[in-house]
C-alpha cells in the first residue's frame, strides 16, 4: 500500500511516537488508533486535537486549528498503525488472538495475495509482527473480520473469483484483438471486454484489466492504442510533488498506469514549468552575443587595480554578531564589481537564451539541468555583490535614525533596495555601484519614513506630543545592538530545547552563533535527507520556539 501520508501533522505524530515513546506506550497507542479506525466516517471532517488525544491521551501542542479529512484520517491511521507496529517487534506469540499473515488470509477466501493487498488499501487494517524470527505483515483476527462484515459482498465476489491461467489470459487477448480488427472504430477496449466477458463466463472488469495491462507492457503490440486517458495538470502536480516526497517512478508507474519513461516525461514537464515560472531579468550586452567573450567573462574575479589584497577592516567592539560579520567582507574596487556584474548578467543571459527555446512537454533533462545551474551560479554572484555592499547600507541608515525611526527595520528596508538595486544596475555604463546603491537606498528612505510618520500622526489624540516632550525617547544604534544581544541570548536558550537535528537545521539556516548560511539543499545533502524533509523540520522548528516564546513571555519581533 502506499507508504506516503496525505497530512504531514499525522506523520510528525507517528515520527515523535516512535522517537521518544516507549514500547508498551506504542502498543497502547496502536491500539487505540485500531479502535479509533473503526470510528472514522470518510464524510465527516475531525480536529486534529481530537485524533491526537485519542491515539496518545495528550492534547497537542501543534496545529491547534487543524481539521482532517475522514478519507485522509482513515488513510493515514493504517499506516500510523502499521509503522507504530513495526518498531515495537511485538512477536505473534504475545498477541492474546490469532494473527493471520497474506498467505494465510489469501488461503482462507480463495484470493490472490494482489487482492489481499487491495484489501488493505480499502481499509483492512494490518500490523508488523514478529512470525518465525521475521517481521511481517499479519493481520489479527478480529481486523479480518470487521474488514469483511464491512465490505461482506466485496469479499464474497473476490473469493468466487477464480485465477487466470497462461491459456484464458493469450484466449482473452487473441479474441480481443481479432475483434478490433473486424470492428475498427465500432467496438471500443469496454464493450469488447463485455462480449468477450459474456463468452468465457469471466467479469467484464477481469477481461478490461487484462487487456489494459497488456497494452500497457507490450505497447508496441498494443490493441487499443492510446486507449490511456490523458492525464490532467492536477495528476501532472501530484505525480512532481510525490516524486520529489521519494516516491520512485517505477511506484508511480504502476499507480497511474503509464510507462517509465512517461512518468519521466511528466516529470519534466512539470519541472520546466516551474523553471519557466520564476521571473528572469539581466541587463543585456552586446558582448553577450560573441563567442569569444565567454572565457573572459565568465573567468574568476580579478585581483584589485592596485595588487594589494584587500584590508579587512577591523568591527568596533560590541557590535552584535550580524553587524560585526558585515566587515569579514571585503569592499570591491571598480574593476572587481564590473566583473561580478558582467558575469552575473551574462549567467542570466544564458539560462534566457536556453528558456526561450524550451518546450514544457519535450523537455530534456540536460538542458533543464544546465539552466538550474546557470541559475544558480548568477544568484551566487549576485549575494557576493550584495555582501560586499551591506555596510553602505548600514552606513545610510545611521543618518535617518530618528526619534520614530528603528535602526534595524532601516537597515532591513535598505537592504531590500540594496537588492533591487544590484537588478536593475547597468554595468556598461561605467558608474561606480555604490554611488547608484545609495542614491536607491536615499529615495527609498526619502519616501517611507514621511510614509510612517504620516500614519503615526494621523492618530495623534493631543497628548502624545506631551508625552514626548516629557523625555527624550530616542534610542540610538547601541541600544538597538544592546537590545539585539539581549534577544540572541534569549534564543540561544531556547535553541536548548529543540532536538539535535531541530537546532542543527535552525542554526545553520540563519546563520547563529557565527554559522555559515546553508541552503536546504545543502543541509538535505548533509543530513541525508531532502530538500522538503529539511524545509519540514525548519518549519516545526520555528513553531517551537514561537510557542516557547509566548510561555516564556520573550518578545522576539524575528519570530
Amino acid at each position: 500500500m502506499g507508504r506516503i501520508y496525505r497530512h504531514p501533522a499525522m506523520k510528525q505524530l507517528r515520527d515523535q511516537q516512535m522517537r521518544y515513546a516507549p514500547r508498551e506506550r506504542r502498543l497502547e497507542q496502536i491500539d487505540r488508533a485500531e479502535q479509533l479506525l473503526t470510528e472514522i466516517d470518510g464524510e465527516k471532517r475531525y480536529p486534529y486535537e481530537y485524533l491526537c488525544f485519542r491515539i496518545t491521551g495528550f492534547r497537542p501542542e501543534g496545529w491547534p486549528a487543524l481539521v482532517l479529512d475522514g478519507e485522509d484520517v482513515q488513510h493515514d491511521l493504517g499506516l500510523f498503525v502499521e509503522d507504530l507496529s513495526a518498531t515495537a517487534r511485538q512477536s505473534a506469540e504475545q498477541v492474546p488472538e490469532p494473527i493471520l499473515t497474506v498467505e494465510e488470509v489469501s488461503r482462507r477466501f480463495s484470493v490472490s495475495p494482489r487482492t489481499v493487498t487491495r484489501w488493505r488499501r480499502q481499509g483492512l487494517v494490518a500490523r508488523r509482527f514478529v512470525i518465525d524470527g521475521r517481521t511481517k505483515v499479519g493481520f489479527l483476527e478480529s481486523s479480518l473480520m470487521r474488514f469483511v462484515s464491512a465490505h461482506r459482498m466485496q469479499v464474497e465476489r473476490g473469493t468466487r473469483f477464480r485465477q487466470l491461467t497462461e491459456a484464458e489470459r493469450d484466449e482473452i487477448i487473441r479474441r480481443a484483438r481479432r475483434m478490433a480488427l473486424a470492428l475498427p472504430g465500432q467496438a471500443g477496449l469496454v464493450e469488447i471486454a463485455r462480449r468477450i466477458a459474456r463468452k468465457m463466463s469471466r467479469s467484464t472488469e477481469t477481461v478490461r484489466t487484462t487487456l489494459k495491462a497488456y497494452d500497457r507492457d507490450h505497447p508496441d503490440r498494443a490493441i487499443f492504442p492510446g486507449v490511456v486517458p490523458p492525464l490532467d495538470d492536477d495528476a501532472k502536480a501530484q505525480i512532481y510533488r510525490r516524486f520529489r516526497m521519494g516516491v520512485s517512478a517505477d511506484v508511480l508507474a504502476r499507480q497511474y498506469e503509464r510507462t517509465r519513461s512517461s512518468i519521466y516525461r511528466v516529470l519534466n514537464e512539470m519541472r520546466a514549468r516551474k523553471i519557466l515560472g520564476i521571473k528572469l531579468e539581466f541587463i543585456d550586452n552586446e558582448r553577450f552575443h560573441r563567442a569569444e567573450s565567454a572565457p573572459e567573462i565568465l573567468a574568476d574575479m580579478p585581483q584589485p587595480a592596485d595588487g594589494k589584497a584587500p584590508r579587512r577592516p577591523k568591527a568596533p567592539k560590541g557590535l552584535p554578531p550580524y553587524l560585526a560579520s558585515l566587515y569579514e567582507v571585503p569592499l570591491l574596487d571598480r574593476g572587481q564589481e564590473m566583473h561580478l556584474f558582467r558575469k552575473m548578467n551574462y549567467l542570466k543571459y544564458r539560462a534566457h537564451e536556453l528558456r526561450e527555446k524550451l518546450d514544457p512537454t519535450r523537455a530534456r533533462t540536460s538542458d533543464l539541468d544546465e539552466i538550474e545551474r546557470l541559475q544558480e551560479e548568477a544568484l551566487a554572484v549576485k549575494n557576493q555583490i550584495i555582501r560586499a555592499n551591506l555596510r553602505l547600507v548600514v552606513s545610510i541608515a545611521k543618518r535617518h535614525v530618528g526619534p520614530s525611526n528603528n535602526f534595524f527595520e532601516l537597515v532591513s528596508d535598505g537592504n531590500m533596495s540594496l537588492i533591487r538595486a544590484v537588478e536593475k544596475f547597468d554595468f556598461s555604463r561605467g558608474n561606480k555601484f555604490s554611488t547608484y546603491a545609495s542614491w536607491a537606498i536615499m529615495k527609498n528612505f526619502a519616501r517611507t519614513i514621511p510614509e510612517e510618520n504620516y500614519r503615526r500622526d494621523r492618530f495623534v489624540t493631543g497628548h502624545e506630543e506631551m508625552f514626548e516632550a516629557a523625555a527624550d525617547n530616542r534610542t540610538d544604534e547601541h541600544e538597538y545592538e544592546s537590545a539585539l544581544k539581549r534577544m540572541q541570548e534569549a534564543v540561544k536558550g531556547m535553541l536548548g530545547r529543540l532536538d539535535e537535528r531541530e537546532r542543527k537545521i535552525i542554526i545553520s539556516r540563519f546563520g547563529l552563533g557565527g554559522a555559515s548560511e546553508q541552503t536546504l539543499e545543502q543541509l538535505g545533502r548533509e543530513l541525508g535527507i531532502t530538500k522538503e524533509r529539511v524545509r519540514q523540520i525548519e518549519s516545526r522548528a520555528q513553531d517551537k520556539l514561537r510557542r516557547i516564546a509566548s510561555e516564556e513571555k520573550l518578545d522576539l519581533p524575528m519570530l
